[in-house]
C-alpha cells in the first residue's frame, strides 16, 4: 500500500461533549458524527495541556511541552514574550517531509512569530492562516482598533480575504485537497481552526465584529451563539471530507479530529467537571476521532492517549522515523487500532500554573493537586471527580505523587527566568494570571 495522506484537524477550545456523538444536545454536528461512525471514536483521549500553545508544542514535537521554554505555562500569550518553537527542533511535519511528504498548515499557528519562528521554519512547505492565538472571525485582526492589522498570511506575505474565518479555512483546505489529486507524493495537511474559540461571532454576525470593543467580550455570547460557531466548524470539516471523497483520496487518507484543550465558557463537558485552564477532566479530556478506511476498522477505543502520541503513530503509519536525538514521549498506538496489540496501561503527567495544578493519570487512577489540596480519583468509576480516595487508597496516592515528582525533575523548571522571559512585573511566574484573559 502506498503511504497514506494525512489530514489532521484541530479545533480550538472544543469541549468534551460539544459533538453529537459525545453528547451534544443543543446543536448538531452531523459531519463529525458521521466521521465517528466511519472510524475510531476515542473515549479516553487527552490534550497535553489545559491551554493552547502548550498542547500544540507537544503535538508538533511528540514530546512533553515542558522540555521547551515555549511550552511553559502558555507564555506565548503574554505581551512582549519573544518565545517560539525553535526552528531546528524536529517536528511532525519536518519528519514527514524528510520521508517524502508535501506538508501544509492551514489555520492557526500560535507557536512563535516570524521572522525567528513560523510554520515554514518548522517543516511546513505551505502556510495559510494566522500566527496569533485568536483573531476576529470577520476582520481577521488579533485585536480591536486601527492599531491592529489583519493577522492573515499566505507564506510570509499578508493577504486579504472577505468572509467568516472558519469558512475561509474550509475553502482553502478544500482547494488544497483537490490540488493534491494525482500527485506523486503523499501529503500532510494540518487544518487548525480557531473555532470555537472566542470572539463570540457566528457566520451571520459580521455587524458584531465592527461593534465589539474587545475580542474577549464578557457581555457577548450565549449557548445559541456558541452552537452556531460549532455548527460552522462542523460544516467546514464536512466540506473538506467531501473533497477527499470527490477527489478519490478518502480511502487511503488518515483523518484525525481533536481539540487543543477542554472547552470554555459555553462548552459542554458532561459528565466531567472543569474547563480550559484546569486539570480536572473537563479541561484536558477532549473529543477525538480517527478514520483510515484502508486499514482501520470502525471502533470505540478505550486506550488512554494524549496529543503527543500522534507523532509516533503517524510516523509509523507513514513509514517514517523519529529523530534519534529527540525521541517522542508519546506512544505509537497504531498496533492497538489495527487490532495487533492489546491496550496498554501508562502514566500521563500534567502541570500548570507554576505547579499550582498537578495531575497524573495511570490506569483508572488520577492524582490531582490544586494549590494545597490533593486528591485521588478513580475516573473510570467517578468521572465527575467527586469521591476523594486518598485516605482509602494511601499506597496508590503516594505512588502517583512520587511518580509526578520524579517526572517533574526531568523537565525544565518553571522559574522566574524561564517563565517571565523579559515580561513585565505584573505577569511574572508567581502571579496567578487568569488564562482566560490571554489569547490561548
Amino acid at each position: 500500500m502506498t503511504a497514506p495522506n494525512i489530514v489532521f484537524i484541530l479545533a480550538d477550545d472544543l469541549g468534551w461533549a460539544d459533538l453529537g456523538v459525545y453528547g451534544a444536545t443543543d446543536f448538531k454536528t452531523p459531519h463529525l458524527d458521521r466521521l465517528a461512525a466511519q472510524g475510531v471514536r476515542f473515549n479516553q483521549a487527552y490534550a497535553n495541556s489545559a491551554v493552547c500553545s502548550a498542547t500544540r508544542i507537544a503535538l508538533i514535537t511528540g514530546r512533553y511541552q515542558y522540555r521547551l521554554q515555549a511550552g511553559l505555562e502558555e507564555p506565548l500569550a503574554r505581551h512582549g514574550a519573544q518565545l517560539g518553537l525553535p526552528a531546528d527542533h524536529p517536528t511532525l511535519p519536518s519528519l514527514l517531509k524528510q520521508a517524502g511528504y508535501d506538508t501544509a498548515l492551514i489555520g492557526k499557528w500560535h507557536l512563535g512569530k516570524p521572522p525567528a519562528y513560523g510554520p515554514q521554519r518548522s517543516g511546513y512547505d505551505y502556510f495559510f492562516g494566522n500566527h496569533s492565538g485568536a483573531i476576529d472571525y470577520f476582520t481577521h485582526k488579533p485585536g480591536v482598533g486601527e492599531q491592529f492589522s489583519p493577522d492573515l498570511w499566505q507564506g510570509n506575505e499578508p493577504v486579504e480575504r472577505t468572509g467568516y474565518y472558519t469558512y475561509i479555512l474550509g475553502d482553502e483546505a478544500t482547494r488544497y485537497v483537490h490540488e493534491r489529486k494525482g500527485q506523486d507524493k503523499p501529503f500532510f495537511l494540518s487544518l487548525h481552526f480557531t473555532a470555537p474559540h472566542w470572539p463570540w461571532e457566528g457566520p451571520d454576525d459580521e455587524h458584531v465584529a465592527h461593534s465589539i470593543k474587545d475580542l474577549f467580550h464578557y457581555d457577548g455570547g450565549s449557548l445559541k451563539k456558541y452552537g452556531e460557531i460549532v455548527e460552522a466548524l462542523d460544516k467546514a470539516v464536512g466540506q473538506v471530507l467531501q473533497a477527499l471523497d470527490d477527489s478519490g483520496q478518502a480511502d487511503n487518507t488518515i483523518v484525525i479530529f481533536t481539540s487543543d484543550n477542554g472547552g470554555e465558557r459555553f462548552s459542554k463537558t458532561w459528565p466531567f467537571t472543569g474547563q480550559k485552564t484546569e486539570l480536572l477532566e473537563g479541561g484536558i479530556r477532549v473529543p477525538t476521532l480517527l478514520r483510515w478506511s484502508a486499514r482501520i476498522q470502525p471502533q470505540v477505543q478505550e486506550q488512554v492517549t494524549a496529543s503527543f502520541d500522534w507523532l509516533p503513530t503517524l510516523l509509523a503509519a507513514a513509514g517514517a522515523r523519529q529523530h534519534p536525538d529527540f525521541p517522542s514521549d508519546g506512544q505509537n498506538i497504531l498496533p492497538i487500532l489495527e487490532g495487533h496489540a492489546a491496550q496498554t496501561e501508562r502514566s500521563l503527567f500534567w502541570r500548570y500554573k507554576s505547579q499550582a495544578q498537578r495531575a497524573v493519570r495511570q490506569g483508572p487512577w488520577k492524582y490531582l493537586k490544586i494549590n494545597d489540596n490533593e486528591f485521588l480519583f478513580n475516573v473510570e468509576e467517578d468521572a465527575r471527580e467527586r469521591a476523594n480516595l486518598k485516605v482509602h487508597q494511601p499506597e496508590i496516592f503516594a505512588e502517583l505523587r512520587r511518580q509526578w515528582e520524579q517526572w517533574n525533575e526531568q523537565l525544565l523548571p518553571i522559574t522566574a527566568e524561564n517563565y517571565s522571559h523579559g515580561l513585565s512585573p505584573d505577569i511574572q511566574a508567581d502571579r496567578y494570571v487568569p488564562e482566560r484573559l490571554s489569547q490561548g
